[in-house]
Parts: C-alpha cells; sequence; structure tokens
C-alpha cells in the first residue's frame, strides 16, 4: 500500500470534506440557473400591437392576446402572424438562457454549456430579412395560391341540401 494513500489521514479528510464543498457550491449554482431559465419567458408584439404572444423558457406559448384590430385581418394572415410572433420569441430563448447561465454556473462548465447549445439547435435564429414579406415560398412550398380546381367548401342548410333526410326537414326539438 503506497505510504501517500493512508500516511495523513488529516489530508484525505480535508480533501473529501472539499470534494463536497465544491459539489454543494456546483449544486447550488444549478439550482440557481434552473430558477433563472423557468423564470424566462419573452413577449413579441405585431407592429401594430394588435397581436401579442408570450413564450416560456421551453418555446410553449404561454398567451396569445389579440387587439380589436386583429379581427381585420383575413385569418390565413393572422394565423401566420401569430406563428411569426412565436417563433421570433422563441429565437430569443438562447441568448436568454446564455445570460442565465453565465450569471449562474458559468459558461465554462460543459453541462451548462449543453443547456445553451440544445436551446440553440431547439430555437434557431430566424433568417433575415423582412419577417413581414417573406420572400418566396413557405417552407412547405405553399406559395398562397389555389389549385385551379378549387371550389369552396359547400355550405349546408339551403332547400337544394338534403343532408338532414333522416329529420324529414322538420325540428327534433317538438
Amino acid at each position: 500500500m503506497p505510504e501517500e494513500f493512508g500516511g495523513d489521514v488529516g489530508a484525505t479528510e480535508r480533501m473529501v470534506r472539499e470534494w463536497q464543498e465544491r459539489a454543494t457550491e456546483k449544486a447550488e449554482r444549478f439550482g440557481r440557473m434552473q430558477q433563472r431559465v423557468e423564470q424566462i419567458s419573452v413577449t413579441e408584439a405585431s407592429r401594430d400591437g394588435a397581436v401579442r404572444v408570450t413564450v416560456s423558457s421551453n418555446g410553449m406559448l404561454r398567451d396569445l392576446q389579440l387587439a380589436e384590430g386583429a379581427n381585420s385581418r383575413p385569418m390565413p394572415k393572422l394565423g401566420a402572424e401569430i406563428m411569426r410572433l412565436v417563433q421570433s420569441a422563441q429565437a430569443r430563448i438562447p441568448d436568454l438562457m446564455q445570460q442565465a447561465v453565465a450569471d449562474t454556473v458559468g459558461l465554462q462548465d460543459s453541462a451548462a454549456q449543453h443547456v445553451v447549445d440544445q436551446a440553440r439547435k431547439t430555437f434557431p435564429e430566424l433568417p433575415e430579412g423582412d419577417p413581414e414579406r417573406p420572400e418566396g415560398p413557405r417552407a412547405d412550398g405553399d406559395r398562397g395560391e389555389r389549385p385551379a380546381d378549387y371550389r369552396p367548401p359547400r355550405k349546408r342548410g339551403g332547400p337544394e341540401d338534403d343532408w338532414d333526410d333522416d329529420l324529414g326537414n322538420g325540428s327534433f326539438l317538438r
């Protein structure tokens, strides 16, 4: 048995105590980091303020507010604007996480850096350009055009509609 292993019991005890203190300190820092990350929320609003979204640190939509002015937009444009705002808010999460990590654990810690890296993979930066006017087709290839054979859905309830034959065209509430 090497002499240094059992030779100085006091030094070994000090070394174990220092490891424990460092582990406790690191756990406290990671706890503070977790609290800071969980408190992150990002709010984005449309230029006119009619649409406002808030996402949490995990990117989930936490709040959606639509002002009266939002109802004048066509539904496809309103939906696209909501999605653009959510993505814009999500794109800000990695920088806020990085700041929380830097303030609590430090960016030199590999586990903490992994958290930031994962956030950057999950919530990439938005491409450059005017977010109000996307250029070219959307990612799914849709240019917003309708096919030549498109027919709007038929509305039910007209005299030519016989979808309720089983009710004999009368009320079932008599």
